[in-house]
């Protein structure tokens, strides 16, 4: 159990760290765009948990909506994400 609590945090951690560098390289991206740079996470749920991470975090915000182009969504809904303007 600890060890899948482990992965957990790995990959969540170093999901918001590719978070932030598409924020630095993209002016908009999506989960597809960090599906494309990380490997496939144990569990469905934890590109949410990273997106709400980086967004409570104040590094990113959500701008629209979009269609997911990854046949494993299904053509699902997903948010378009910018960098966080400084206040």
């Amino acid at each position: 159990m600890k060890a899948a609590a482990l992965e957990d945090n790995d990959w969540i951690e170093g999901a918001v760290e590719a978070i932030i560098g598409l924020s630095m390289t993209h002016p908009e991206f999506t989960a597809d765009d960090l599906r494309r740079e990380m490997r496939p996470p144990a569990h469905p749920n934890w590109p949410g948990i990273a997106f709400g991470q980086a967004r409570r975090r104040g590094l990113i915000e959500s701008t629209n909506t979009a269609t997911s182009k990854a046949k494993s969504r299904n053509h699902g809904s997903l948010k378009i994400w910018t960098r966080k303007k400084e206040s």
